[in-house]
């Protein structure tokens, strides 16, 4: 039987009968530490090229991140150059302090002072792995063995911080797979590290307990911390900080339970990135403190533009069911629960303490609108590429052109090599999907109801010979589309269309986007125009040229009276 639960013991919890953190509550948001540009990176399975890792390191020191771990500097050219090309060209604001990891070997010590040289504030963090498994089955060491290491690595990052005293130097240790370490050996080497770095005479210091992999429930974890916590010396000198994975899937559970647990420092990533099941999620933790009332010191209000980098640089889609970030997560499909929210914002008043159902924050809090909440056939978020037309062009796209579009800016982005602005994206829609032929563009129409329907006649097309269609159908757009086929002789199947009023400070007030199939060919257009029924009907025109190109040009110049 291949799906054998035998194959498995159970993670014996800690013994521990004077728990204090359960009666703990989180008040204040603990420092942070974004390992997106390390850890995050090293997981993606095409990693970030240097424009990727500048914006991704631009956008967290713009959230707010204090703490940033830019990279493994010795075991990667890349990343030493990244490292040297943010000293050098003095990217690194004054109060951002850069992190850089390495493993506890003198030649990787003394490459990552070299990647380090010239930063006014830095953080070298040390590691070792001092796990059960990993001394008895990958090193072959016993205690001793890895407590030297530890140590020695440590002797080395003191000593050649002193030969580079301009710079302001903070020194982190990680017993790796701490939560696979018995905790009496986990305190025994991080006692013998702090005794070489001696954080009680100034030195400052981070101890930073990783659950390399995760595996018991997050109150074990924080048991685990409370434990070191209470064993260690030098306590009052240390900034404690915890590394969670996600493997159980409660890394951010883990994380806040290791706060109350006494942890000063958390790391993780944007939208939780990392290796197997991810690290930490920062903006799900961030989030969590910031409805509670308490101030996460960071700024998340942007998060269409969190999702819109975090996505360019890593190539991975946010779920849209992802906690605060994700396209649906503030849409309601239900009606009795779209009902219940308009009920409590109709009543809410400017200042009242946030309390709507079914919505644990306020929206717009994080830039997101009332509409994409309430209406259950409309947009429910905005991805990156839609959030730069609407903030810049306050042009507003149906999801699925969304998605659409965004493989078109994708696809121009890795043939350049480099980033896509707002205005080359608002070209790109331009060119794909609003750029209209002078033979299809919309003339004239009339529309007239009976009891038989809508009869259309509409006019398209250049002087001195414009084509001119008549056709009836329910609405205008079959009306149309039934004209069409008659002209062409292929089935049109309008999958969806949608259509936009714009607000002010555009020269178009309505616009219109349709996808449809045409001749077996699945085609998307878009439209502006004065009036929605006029950029629907160009939208049409655009979309069925896209199917009718193939067609000699002379035909589409003919002039032509076709009753459907």
């Amino acid at each position: 039987m291949a799906f054998d639960h035998r194959k498995y013991s159970a993670f014996q919890p800690v013994k521990k009968t004077d728990r204090r953190w359960p009666d703990k509550v989180i008040d204040k948001a603990p420092t942070w530490c974004a390992v997106d540009l390390r850890d995050g990176n090293q997981a993606l399975v095409k990693p970030m090229n240097v424009a990727q890792k500048q914006r991704m390191f631009d956008l967290l020191v713009k959230l707010g991140f204090k703490e940033i771990e830019i990279g493994f500097p010795a075991a990667s050219q890349p990343d030493f150059d990244f490292c040297r090309k943010l000293i050098e060209e003095n990217r690194i604001p004054d109060d951002v302090k850069i992190q850089v990891l390495t493993q506890a070997r003198p030649e990787l010590i003394e490459r990552t002072y070299e990647a380090l040289r010239g930063a006014r504030r830095a953080i070298v963090h040390v590691y070792n792995s001092t796990s059960t498994v990993q001394r008895e089955q990958v090193f072959g060491l016993d205690r001793a063995g890895i407590r030297d290491i530890a140590v020695n690595g440590a002797q080395l990052v003191r000593d050649l911080a002193e030969q580079y005293p301009d710079t302001e130097w903070t020194f982190q240790y990680s017993p790796e797979s701490f939560t696979g370490t018995e905790l009496d050996f986990a305190v025994e080497v991080i006692d013998a590290v702090t005794d070489v770095w001696r954080p009680d005479e100034g030195q400052p210091v981070i101890i930073n307990l990783p659950a390399t992999v995760e595996m018991a429930t997050p109150n074990v974890f924080a048991d685990q911390i409370e434990w070191v916590g209470d064993n260690i010396r030098r306590r009052e000198h240390i900034s404690i900080s915890v590394h969670t994975h996600n493997d159980r899937g409660c890394g951010v559970a883990a994380a806040e339970l290791a706060v109350m647990a006494g942890a000063d420092r958390v790391e993780g990533t944007l939208m939780g990135n990392g290796e197997r099941t991810g690290n930490m999620d920062l903006v799900t933790m961030a989030m969590n403190l910031y409805s509670q009332g308490i101030d996460p010191k960071l700024d998340l209000s942007g998060m269409a533009e969190i999702t819109e980098v975090v996505e360019a640089c890593t190539e991975i889609s946010t779920h849209p069911r992802h906690p605060y970030a994700g396209e649906l997560v503030f849409t309601a499909f239900s009606g009795s629960h779209q009902d219940a929210i308009r009920k409590c914002l109709a009543r809410r008043k400017q200042g009242d303490t946030w309390n709507v159902a079914y919505l644990p924050i306020d929206p717009s809090d994080v830039g997101r609108r009332y509409e994409e909440v309430v209406r259950i056939n409309s947009q429910s978020g905005k991805g990156g590429v839609a959030y730069v037309l609407e903030r810049d062009y306050n042009i507003s796209l149906p999801r699925w052109l969304q998605i659409e579009f965004s493989k078109v800016v994708q696809k121009a982005a890795e043939t350049n090599g480099g980033e896509v602005d707002s205005m080359a994206i608002h070209t790109l829609f331009e060119q794909r999907y609003l750029k209209v032929h002078d033979d299809w563009a919309l003339r004239a129409y009339d529309l007239h109801r009976d009891e038989r329907g809508v009869f259309a006649e509409v006019t398209y097309g250049q002087d001195p010979a414009p084509v001119r269609l008549e056709g009836r159908g329910l609405g205008a757009v079959e009306a149309v589309s039934a004209a069409l086929e008659e002209r062409f002789g292929f089935a049109i199947a309008v999958e969806a269309y949608d259509e936009y009023a714009l607000g002010e400070g555009t020269r178009a007030n309505a616009l219109a986007c349709i996808r449809l199939t045409a001749g077996g060919q699945h085609c998307s257009a878009a439209a502006l125009a004065e009036d929605t029924t006029s950029a629907t009907l160009q939208a049409l025109l655009s979309a069925v040229a896209q199917a009718a190109q193939e067609l000699p040009a002379m035909e589409h110049r003919q002039e032509s009276t076709v009753t459907a």
